[in-house]
């Protein structure tokens, strides 16, 4: 359900329709060629466009290892400031796209892909859609990623599609774009996978755009989350949690600032919070992320933290948190959704609207949705109006109920009126109005 924008003190959260949910493709974007392919199959992967040949960016078919591909404002980039493994990696300029041109036919579990960009050139953004019906329609998978380097970084996409699938890279804003190492994984495994971080919806419409500070996307392998540089911290963090994420890797305790962060955002680091009275409270959790070390040092960004009364932290939070987790041995799979709201906790040193100097805006409440389902494929078809949601909105201050964070249970309703944001907007609606009016009465431990 849309709610109205409400004004946090002088703050506004942008909420606007974005690329980064799942979508139609624009009519004003040419459909793939050659859709007679369907049904062909190719061998060859990772796909490193080593094979193929084209030195003009004019829109034209290459033949490669895993098949035909049409490239779009886009060439076969060899040039030494062209950023690659090997000889050859694909150059995409201006809203340059590269797309498939035959299907896989055993569906796709996820998609990896080398990105860079070219040069010296401005940072990019760009993303990855998929087709399941021979190129006609086209559905985005995850949010917007931002290529802000000249080293070539991989970046995951978690698709869990069966059956007939092709890809598509839309090239959407900045310099030109290197593009390397496209490897499909198959969809074989029936077992938990780690699925797309922002499948149900972007709760605020947030795009990876700087001209949007106070509602910026940045995505991650292990979550996604929306920055507020005015406050300082995210306004939301995504994840999906099951047992694909989880191992034994020990906890990093490695806070450390986010170098992702665009140029001239603020960037909070460890220290801006000691002494402050208030904990560094992640909102996707060290112990939702732990299969590698990896996984684990990604929860210690800063742009995943929040300032927390601690003993709402190391309490209430963490009895949720606990909670949660245990669900996965009931063969559960759940997506969650925290933040905060609001100006002015109480900590150990008394309340504050802010800490360092200011720069880090100190949230009233706390909140989070979680949403409960088997664990299968084609999560957001199986949202029904049986499905459990669990949704809490705490005061961040030191009385908070220590007992059980069952008391500070509501509905997604009441959090959207009292964020502005649209939580589940990826489900339909008549299947929101339900789940998101109820009051979760489920069990608490």
């Amino acid at each position: 359900m849309i709610k109205n924008f409400i004004l946090f003190s002088s703050v506004f959260f942008l909420i606007a329709q974005t690329s980064c949910k799942k979508q139609e493709v624009s009519p004003t974007i040419p459909a793939p060629q050659n859709n007679s392919l369907t049904g062909t199959v190719y061998s060859g992967w990772p796909e490193g466009f080593e094979s193929g040949s084209k030195t003009a960016y004019a829109a034209a078919d290459v033949t490669l290892s895993t098949g035909i591909w049409n490239l779009n404002n886009a060439l076969i980039g060899t040039s030494a400031s062209d950023i690659k493994t090997g000889s050859k990696s694909v150059r995409i300029q201006s809203t340059g796209m590269v797309t498939m041109q035959f299907n896989v036919t055993s569906g796709a579990a996820s998609v990896t892909i080398n990105h860079a960009k070219y040069g010296s050139d401005p940072t990019s953004t760009w993303g990855l859609w998929y087709s399941t019906d021979g190129g006609t329609n086209w559905t985005q998978s995850g949010g917007t990623v931002t290529t802000s380097t000249s080293t070539l970084t991989l970046q995951s996409f978690i698709i869990g599609v069966s059956g007939n699938i092709r890809f598509q890279i839309r090239k959407l804003s900045g310099g030109r774009l290197n593009i390397d190492d496209f490897t499909i994984d198959d969809n074989a495994s029936s077992a938990p996978t780690q699925d797309d971080n922002l499948a149900l919806g972007n709760p605020s419409g947030a795009i990876a755009n700087v001209g949007q500070p106070n509602n910026y996307l940045m995505t991650k392998n292990q979550y996604v989350l929306a920055y507020n540089n005015s406050r300082g911290t995210c306004n939301w963090v995504s994840w999906h949690l099951s047992s694909a994420w989880k191992g034994a890797a020990a906890r990093c305790d490695c806070f450390s600032g986010d170098n992702s962060l665009p140029t001239g955002f603020y960037k909070a680091v460890t220290s801006h919070y000691t002494n402050s009275g208030f904990d560094r409270g992640h909102m996707c959790p060290s112990d939702d992320r732990d299969l590698n070390d990896l996984d684990n040092e990604a929860t210690f960004l800063m742009t995943n933290i929040i300032p927390q009364a601690p003993k709402n932290n190391q309490i209430t939070w963490a009895s949720l948190e606990t909670y949660s987790r245990t669900l996965l041995s009931s063969d559960k799979e759940l997506y969650i959704i925290s933040g905060g709201y609001g100006i002015g906790g109480t900590g150990t040193n008394g309340t504050k609207n802010t800490i360092n100097s200011g720069k880090i805006t100190v949230p009233n409440r706390t909140w989070k949705v979680i949403v409960v389902l088997p664990v299968g494929s084609n999560d957001v078809s199986r949202v029904s109006t049986s499905t459990r949601v669990i949704a809490v909105d705490m005061p961040n201050n030191q009385t908070v109920n220590s007992q059980t964070w069952g008391y500070y249970r509501t509905s997604v309703d009441a959090i959207e009126a009292a964020t502005g944001y649209n939580f589940l907007s990826n489900v339909p609606t008549n299947i929101q109005s339900v789940i998101e009016a109820q009051v979760d009465n489920g069990p608490t431990n």
